[in-house]
Protein backbone atom coordinates (compact mmCIF):
# COMPACT_ATOMS: atom_id res chain seq x y z
CA UNK A 1 0.00 0.00 0.00
CA UNK A 2 1.27 3.55 -0.29
CA UNK A 3 0.04 6.98 1.33
CA UNK A 4 1.45 9.93 1.40
CA UNK A 5 4.25 9.09 3.72
CA UNK A 6 5.40 6.33 0.89
CA UNK A 7 4.77 2.29 0.92
CA UNK A 8 3.92 0.61 3.96
CA UNK A 9 2.39 -2.76 5.15
CA UNK A 10 0.93 -3.67 8.17
CA UNK A 11 3.36 -5.61 10.75
CA UNK A 12 0.65 -6.58 12.98
CA UNK A 13 -2.57 -7.40 10.71
CA UNK A 14 -5.27 -7.09 13.25
CA UNK A 15 -3.54 -3.66 13.93
CA UNK A 16 -4.32 -1.32 11.26
CA UNK A 17 -3.16 1.93 13.39
CA UNK A 18 0.21 0.54 12.87
CA UNK A 19 1.98 0.77 9.28
CA UNK A 20 5.79 -0.18 8.88
CA UNK A 21 7.10 2.07 5.59
CA UNK A 22 9.61 0.82 3.93
CA UNK A 23 11.94 2.21 0.99
CA UNK A 24 15.55 1.03 -0.67
CA UNK A 25 18.27 3.22 0.83
CA UNK A 26 22.12 2.80 -0.11
CA UNK A 27 21.89 -0.62 -1.23
CA UNK A 28 19.55 -1.83 1.37
CA UNK A 29 15.79 -1.95 2.32
CA UNK A 30 15.11 0.64 5.27
CA UNK A 31 11.61 0.37 7.50
CA UNK A 32 10.41 3.33 9.53
CA UNK A 33 7.58 2.47 12.09
CA UNK A 34 4.32 4.85 12.15
CA UNK A 35 2.03 3.97 15.08
CA UNK A 36 -0.89 6.33 15.10
CA UNK A 37 -1.32 6.14 19.05
CA UNK A 38 2.51 7.24 19.55
CA UNK A 39 3.28 10.31 17.24
CA UNK A 40 6.21 10.52 18.57
CA UNK A 41 7.53 7.24 17.42
CA UNK A 42 7.72 8.81 13.97
CA UNK A 43 9.20 12.23 14.91
CA UNK A 44 12.20 10.70 16.59
CA UNK A 45 12.83 7.52 14.72
CA UNK A 46 13.92 7.83 11.81
CA UNK A 47 14.79 5.04 8.59
CA UNK A 48 16.66 2.10 10.10
CA UNK A 49 18.83 -0.24 7.61
CA UNK A 50 17.94 -3.94 7.80
CA UNK A 51 21.24 -5.21 8.95
CA UNK A 52 20.88 -2.83 11.75
CA UNK A 53 17.62 -4.51 12.25
CA UNK A 54 19.84 -7.76 12.27
CA UNK A 55 22.10 -6.44 14.93
CA UNK A 56 19.37 -5.71 17.50
CA UNK A 57 17.17 -9.18 16.74
CA UNK A 58 19.68 -10.67 18.71
CA UNK A 59 19.11 -8.82 21.72
CA UNK A 60 15.55 -10.29 21.69
CA UNK A 61 14.58 -13.72 22.99
CA UNK A 62 11.55 -13.60 24.85
CA UNK A 63 8.15 -14.12 23.15
CA UNK A 64 6.58 -11.04 23.16
CA UNK A 65 8.59 -9.23 20.35
CA UNK A 66 9.40 -10.72 17.14
CA UNK A 67 11.42 -8.63 15.33
CA UNK A 68 11.77 -11.08 11.86
CA UNK A 69 7.98 -10.65 11.47
CA UNK A 70 7.57 -7.08 12.34
CA UNK A 71 10.49 -6.17 10.03
CA UNK A 72 9.58 -8.63 7.41
CA UNK A 73 12.37 -8.25 4.85
CA UNK A 74 10.43 -10.76 2.45
CA UNK A 75 7.09 -8.75 2.23
CA UNK A 76 9.34 -5.40 2.01
CA UNK A 77 11.01 -6.50 -0.98
CA UNK A 78 7.96 -8.10 -2.70
CA UNK A 79 5.75 -5.06 -2.16
CA UNK A 80 8.78 -2.47 -3.13
CA UNK A 81 8.69 -4.92 -6.59
CA UNK A 82 5.42 -4.22 -6.67
CA UNK A 83 5.50 -0.53 -6.56
CA UNK A 84 8.31 -0.16 -9.31
CA UNK A 85 6.39 -2.41 -11.52
CA UNK A 86 2.92 -0.34 -10.98
CA UNK A 87 5.10 2.70 -11.38
CA UNK A 88 6.96 1.57 -14.76
CA UNK A 89 3.75 0.96 -16.07
CA UNK A 90 3.07 4.26 -15.66
CA UNK A 91 6.08 5.53 -17.21
CA UNK A 92 5.26 3.78 -20.60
Amino acid sequence: MKDKKGIYYYPFPQNKRVKMYVMECENTICFRMLNEDDPEMWANHGWVPYEAILQAQQMFTGDKFKPAQVYDIKLAKAILKKEETVSNKGNT
